[in-house]
């Protein structure tokens, strides 16, 4: 008998459906987050789990690599993408899992990329440094915001990082101003460590990639861009067109319009905001360094907003990468921007 399982994740428990062929119901049953527990009632099932749907939550790393590793093969749900009927007047856990059971069945089922472990834990340590820098920039208007306010001075990003406790006695500040400088200056020189220790772990494996070197070719991206885009866009031949690439980095407008009349917008979160930052940032270094990708950033800025400006850019540089990454060719600046 062939059975389809469905898994409603939570951060401390999980519900367990599993249906047959004909969508009946041959276990449901609420777990505490128990690899070993899920994985003896699924096999106790009397019959072959085809697939197991899981949910893509916050916290599902552990369990489908644990289901994975136990040999069933596993499919993660697209939970934005998933639609239920809305005049249902009762709904919970188990028919939420039942409902996936019933789409993993059918075949319809909006799945999610599973990225594998080692791979996936690269990313996660990027997306750590990133953090970090963001932290670390939090620091530097923190101090810069001070000096503003108190002294008038605005002192360059580069100087602060150098600050040290006999710099910041010398100033002419209170002494709890003083004292809340030294604050985020010994932060600032915590977090400076941690970034280059983690960017010379990172690099030292992301180097190793095949799409590495191929993105480095491409205007405006260096090794952290590059490692960040091949990253986060793993398996690139997931994206069967450079159109859904493009949207996944959000790069495509999420307007909606009919017969000349906007309707609203569509879901502009839906993608990865990863891509999306790498590209903006890739876009900005290539607007500075590369005249002819300038004169088309300037002929787009004389007819709009900045923004909307440099967001064309970073749609072109998003395109392009997809090229460079999916047919292993060098970048090509004149096609990308004639």
């Amino acid at each position: 008998m062939e059975l389809y399982a469905a898994i409603d994740l939570h951060s401390n428990n999980s519900v367990v459906v599993v249906t047959d062929a004909s969508d009946h119901v041959v276990m449901a049953k609420r777990f505490r987050n128990d690899l070993e527990a899920i994985v003896t009632a699924l096999r106790s099932c009397a019959g072959e789990v085809r697939a197991v749907a899981v949910e893509s939550t916050y916290n599902w790393y552990w369990l489908v690599d644990g289901l994975q590793s136990a040999g069933f093969d596993v499919r993660l749900v697209n939970t934005a993408a998933v639609k239920q009927y809305d005049g249902l007047k009762h709904g919970d856990d188990f028919s939420d899992a039942k409902h996936l059971a019933q789409l993993l069945r059918l075949g319809i089922l909006p799945q999610g990329y599973i990225c594998p472990p080692e791979l996936r834990a690269l990313r996660d340590l990027m997306r750590k440094r990133a953090q970090l820098v963001r932290q670390r920039t939090a620091n530097i208007l923190s101090i810069h915001n001070l000096l503003a306010r108190n002294l008038a001075t605005s002192v360059r990003g580069d100087d602060i990082k150098r600050l040290g406790d006999a710099e910041i006695d010398g100033l002419g500040l209170l002494e709890d101003q003083k004292r809340a400088i030294k604050a985020n200056a010994a932060v600032l020189r915590c977090l400076e460590e941690q970034i280059r220790l983690l960017e010379r772990a990172i690099l030292a494996k992301g180097r190793l990639r095949e799409e590495f070197q191929g993105l480095k070719t491409v205007s405006g991206i260096g090794d952290v861009l590059a490692l960040t885009i091949a990253l986060e866009t793993g398996d690139i031949h997931r994206f069967a067109s450079v159109g859904k690439f493009a949207s996944y980095a959000r790069m495509v407008n999420s307007r909606r319009e009919s017969n000349g009349k906007s309707k609203g917008i569509g879901n502009r979160k839906c993608g990865n905001k990863h891509l999306s930052w790498a590209f903006i940032e890739a876009a900005h270094h290539a607007v500075r360094y590369d005249p002819s990708i300038r004169r088309f950033y300037q002929r787009k800025r004389a007819k709009t907003l900045a923004v909307v400006a440099i967001k064309a850019v970073a749609h072109k540089l998003a395109r392009a990468c997809y090229h460079v990454m999916r047919n292993g060719v060098p970048y090509d600046g004149a096609r990308a921007f004639a």
